[in-house]
């Protein structure tokens, strides 16, 4: 796995709270397998459901992988001694060259309020040892931030990267195929 630092946040003051803030960060994975099989876990909704999910409970899901097309995704989220909160995924497909690119954006919504919203490159390439090399490129703007937004950045991108590790097990193949 080869995963690049984001640069500084880039703060514009915004009254009230703490403003908005940008930033981008790439994910590498690498898979023994082709192209259109590794492009087939974000097309086959069955697959994509093995690795692309939502956390907490009672999550549904709507999809439909086309241009324009995208998925409303909602679930419950809840921990001990905290109130439950309502998680929505929101994304549209922009562009997809299918075995090479996917091109979207997403909206993350807890309890009704945008959190941030990202545009999102995926591109798979020949990887120069065999198999697929697959980039995750995201650019965010936080728009409402937890605290004073240091962790904002570190949470997406390590959730984006735990989920990624998911996509094996979609493409039935062992973890160990994948970097």
């Amino acid at each position: 796995m080869t995963e690049t630092h984001p640069s500084p946040a880039l703060e514009v003051p915004a009254t009230p709270g703490p403003g908005i803030a940008h930033d981008t960060f790439t994910i590498t994975r690498t898979f023994d397998l082709e192209r259109a099989e590794v492009f087939a876990g974000f097309a086959d909704d069955r697959r994509r459901r093995r690795w692309v999910r939502m956390p907490g409970s009672g999550a549904t899901y709507d999809h439909d992988f086309r241009v324009g097309g995208g998925e409303d995704a909602r679930s419950t989220f809840s921990l001990p001694g905290v109130p439950a909160e309502t998680v929505r995924n929101r994304s549209r497909y922009l562009d997809i060259v299918p075995g090479r690119r996917i091109v979207f954006v997403y909206e993350a919504i807890v309890d009704d309020v945008t959190r941030w919203v990202s545009l999102v490159t995926v591109t798979l390439e020949d990887a120069p040892e065999g198999g697929t090399t697959l980039t995750w490129t995201e650019q965010a703007t936080f728009l409402v931030r937890t605290g004073d937004g240091s962790a904002d950045l570190p949470h997406l991108r390590t959730g984006t990267a735990l989920r990624l590790n998911g996509l094996p097990a979609a493409l039935g193949v062992e973890p160990s195929t994948a970097s």
